[in-house]
């Protein structure tokens, strides 16, 4: 049973920069694929960014050039740089975990995550 928890939400101004972190326990962390959701007030959970145990990553088109996905496999933690933050980026950001399979919906399908940490809100005010 892997247990993900993340940290570092908080309220910035927009154009302001944060950085999240989802710490990882009780599995072997460098075989998941990771990735970050997040839900807007109101709204459903979205995909953001996602990165395979290989390293390779994926970004939602509202995450490019401005949110950053990266892995360090010996802290057990998956992290998402942001940059260039706007008010539509407030939400609660979920870090996900996914054991590897044929036929998956990774990197954007809920279904394909097995885990999913409790989330961090993010408030970007204008």
């Amino acid at each position: 049973q892997v247990q993900l928890v993340e940290s570092g939400g908080g309220l910035v101004q927009t154009g302001g920069s944060l950085r999240l972190s989802c710490a990882a326990s009780g599995g072997t962390f460098s075989r998941y694929n990771m990735a970050w959701f997040r839900q807007p007030p109101g709204k459903e959970r979205e995909f953001v960014s996602a990165i395979s145990w290989r390293d390779n990553t994926y970004n939602a088109d509202s995450a490019k050039g401005r949110l950053t996905i990266s892995r360090d496999n010996a802290k057990n933690t998956v992290y998402l740089q942001m940059a260039s933050l706007k008010p539509e980026d407030t939400a609660a950001y979920y870090c996900a975990a996914a054991d590897p399979r044929p036929g998956s919906t990774w990197p954007r399908g809920e279904s394909a995550y097995d885990y999913w940490g409790q989330g961090t809100q993010v408030t970007v005010s204008s």
